[in-house]
């Protein structure tokens, strides 16, 4: 799968769904304040006030470069959708940005192709060293959210050794989950009641949610996909 089909089909698909967020927005959430002195070390607040141990007044953080960047209409956090993590939580696919995401759509009860897209995930994230793997998110759509409900998706990923907290698996109505799955490029079609066919694409997104790369295939190389995280979880 060409990174161009793909970018061609994310402009067509999120022109119309700007995000609603502004740059002033995003820059106000990512705001924290910290003590001068550090008591804590990197502990970022919420709030303005005191620091506990010092008393010093807390002092506004300043944003990471790159952090308060205006999301691109490519970008697939302008989809409005929500989503059921495998904890129960709700969260909107924005919720992930500032993370590199890599990304691939499954289904729990998957006996071929599924098994082995899993152990293609698991084998990438052994290759990113641990200070950018705690900058990078692995998501697990599920592409039959009747079945795959949050308890079946907490159990897949215990099974698969899947269950830290770079781990996200994702479960959501099947019209949002349909229509994330053009942005990806992915094709599913049920063929029984309990199995689909499926394209076996993992998509790696930069920290703005923008398409960086794609490949194709079960048991790939993926040494330039492991290469494209670790450039941009640098």
């Amino acid at each position: 799968m060409k990174n161009a089909t793909s970018i061609i089909m994310l402009l067509l698909l999120l022109a119309n769904l700007s995000s609603c967020r502004t740059k002033n927005e995003e820059v106000q959430a990512l705001t924290g304040y910290q003590c001068p002195m550090k008591c804590e070390g990197d502990q970022v607040y919420e709030e303005g006030g005191n620091c506990p141990i010092c008393h010093m007044a807390l002092q506004p953080v300043e944003p990471k470069v790159g952090e308060t960047k205006e999301i691109s209409d490519l970008s697939i956090y302008n989809l409005p959708s929500v989503w059921t993590t495998q904890d129960h939580k709700k969260i909107e696919l924005i919720d992930l940005k500032g993370h590199v995401v890599v990304m691939v759509m499954i289904y729990t009860s998957c006996q071929a192709a599924c098994p082995r897209l899993a152990a293609d995930m698991r084998h990438i994230e052994a290759q990113i060293p641990q200070p950018q793997k705690e900058r990078v998110k692995f998501v697990l759509v599920s592409i039959d959210p009747e079945t795959d409900t949050p308890e079946r998706l907490k159990k897949f990923a215990i099974e698969n050794k899947m269950d830290t907290g770079q781990w996200v698996f994702l479960t959501g109505s099947p019209s949002d989950t349909r229509e994330f799955a053009a942005v990806l490029a992915v094709n599913y079609k049920q063929i029984s009641p309990s199995d689909f066919s499926h394209s076996n694409i993992i998509s790696v997104f930069d920290q703005q949610g923008e398409l960086a790369y794609q490949k194709e295939g079960l048991g790939a190389n993926h040494g330039t996909t492991v290469a494209k995280i670790r450039e941009l979880a640098q």
